[in-house]
């Protein structure tokens, strides 16, 4: 800048070198007084800092380029390729008839091994009674700490994860005296699987877990949720306000169907195009690749482990189907069920909280604002360097943190 005033308001001349402002910024760099004396021209420092406001001006236009003009023609192409596989798919249907199960059971080959992973644990398993002799598909739950521990964790994970996700957080908490619950919902894990998208809803999940709640007859419960865990989770809470003493509410979030705006729409392009690239995919979803891209350090045989529960596309109904249960209308019932849970913990929560999102989750960023707007009194803690499936970068740092949160030390 030449000719002007610059904060500490002394003048920017043609003056000798002594009396030029000492500070001058190109590119994050300073040039000092001393350079100064190495006979810079006021002409080369105007050539230095308008390089430097090209670049700023071109790394702003391609940021714009990038979330206001490709990644919504993205969206937009994934939204026609699934409006043509949507004409497709009932012609398909027809011509090629394939008789399948209605449900599907994960050989348990599929998971040999994982002990040399950490996941450790004695698999626990329940036909869940819905009525008469009718039952839920089995479910696979870790129950792991002293059966009369005074407090229990209920951990719950989202999609397309399952229990292995906190296999490193559960030693930790059983260590520290608690009983500690992470079931694997019905099409995930070590769960029975409906072969049938339209099987799954999200009264089903949060009815299974109403069902598993029950069976095993917990109270004081500490609920730690992420993702889908959370929506199912928290939609639990408000039903069974009861049996829960504390919330651990991670990288999720409770869309109500209004977040789908152009006000809103930057902020939301990174959930969209997982969505479309999901309903793209359906039963064909690469989930091994899916946690490839998201989890930067994992090792093959990690990813591996995550996959493990998709032999085929027989067993990813479940997968396919959660990322398009998040509601984009405020008149769905799932959007019904998100604004009545988000009502009950505005108006009616009174247990402790807390907030604990990571820093580097494109998809649930910004909802820690929302849940710390309806419980103003929550703990906040910021995860930093950890993705969307924190319980896999930071699970040893999640564990002390939800520990020290507990004892009231957080």
């Amino acid at each position: 800048m030449i000719g002007g005033e610059h904060e500490g308001g002394q003048g920017v001349g043609y003056g000798t070198p002594e009396k030029l402002t000492p500070v001058f910024h190109s590119n994050q760099c300073r040039i000092q007084e001393s350079d100064m004396k190495r006979n810079y021209c006021p002409a080369v420092i105007y050539t230095l800092s308008t390089m430097a406001n090209m670049k700023k001006y071109a790394k702003w236009a391609g940021l714009f380029l990038l979330w206001w003009v490709l990644l919504p023609l993205i969206v937009s192409v994934l939204q026609l390729l699934i409006s043509f596989k949507g004409l497709l798919g009932p012609l398909s249907s027809l011509l090629i008839r394939r008789k399948k199960p209605l449900v599907v059971r994960t050989p348990e080959e599929r998971f040999k091994g994982l002990e040399k992973l950490g996941y450790t644990f004695k698999p626990n398993y329940v036909d869940l009674k819905i009525g008469g002799e009718k039952t839920l598909p089995r479910v696979h739950y870790v129950d792991e700490g002293p059966r009369d521990a005074a407090e229990t964790i209920l951990c719950l994970h989202g999609e397309p994860s399952w229990s292995f996700l906190y296999r490193s957080m559960v030693p930790g908490l059983v260590k520290a005296g608690y009983r500690v619950v992470v079931p694997d919902f019905i099409g995930f894990g070590k769960s029975d699987k409906y072969t049938d998208m339209e099987m799954y809803s999200h009264e089903l999940h949060t009815m299974t877990l109403r069902l598993l709640l029950d069976h095993l007859g917990i109270t004081n419960v500490t609920l730690v949720c992420q993702d889908w865990g959370g929506l199912t989770g928290l939609s639990v809470v408000k039903d069974m306000p009861k049996v829960f003493s504390r919330l651990v509410i991670m990288n999720t979030g409770l869309p109500c169907g209004n977040d789908v705006s152009l006000r809103n729409f930057a902020r939301i392009i990174p959930f969209l195009l997982w969505r479309n690239f999901a309903s793209l995919c359906g039963t064909m979803m690469p989930i091994y690749y899916i946690f490839k891209f998201a989890l930067k350090n994992a090792s093959n045989d990690v990813l591996k482990a995550y996959a493990a529960p998709f032999p085929s596309k027989t067993y990813k109904s479940g997968g396919a189907m959660w990322p398009l249960l998040v509601p984009l209308t405020s008149h769905t019932p799932v959007a019904v069920d998100m604004k009545a849970t988000r009502d009950f913990l505005e108006a009616k929560w009174k247990g402790p909280a807390l907030v604990m999102f990571s820093d580097r989750d494109p998809i649930t960023r910004g909802q820690d604002r929302s849940f710390c707007r309806l419980l103003p009194y929550a703990t906040t803690k910021t995860v930093v360097g950890a993705g969307h499936f924190l319980q896999e970068d930071k699970g040893p740092e999640l564990t002390t943190h939800i520990i020290s949160f507990i004892e009231g030390k957080l």
